[in-house]
């Protein structure tokens, strides 16, 4: 299995509320409705706790804030998510993906990348 995983910070001036309410809405339909032409096996978003332990965890690591939320999908393959990306439609999906994360992502303080799951505790 491979993923994408995409780490991403609201837009400035947009509350947190108004950033997970269009994430798990509006984009993930989009998401959802591209998942086929994509490839996509799998969408997870994980929304980002409003909680103190969150402040307690940053500080005793000396970490930066955290993420908004990050948004994970999967493929069964590098070739399997490239082949998505690479023909007309989903081109055009991957198009539409993107216009739309600029609704309520700050891309400059956003980071994504492709890797590969390793287990190393499961059940």
């Amino acid at each position: 299995m491979v993923k994408f995983t995409f780490c991403m910070r609201r837009k400035p001036g947009m509350s947190r509320q108004e950033f997970l309410t269009y994430w798990s809405g509006h984009h993930a339909e989009l998401a959802k409705s591209y998942a086929k032409v994509l490839n996509i096996r799998r969408y997870v978003q994980l929304h980002t706790l409003d909680h103190p332990l969150n402040d307690v965890i940053r500080k005793t690591r000396g970490t930066m804030e955290p993420f908004d939320g990050i948004a994970e999908t999967w493929y069964d393959s590098l070739e399997s998510l490239e082949q998505g990306f690479s023909t007309p439609a989903g081109r055009e999906a991957g198009r539409k993906l993107r216009e739309d994360e600029a609704n309520f992502v700050d891309l400059s303080r956003t980071a994504g990348w492709v890797s590969e799951e390793k287990v190393f505790i499961k059940g």
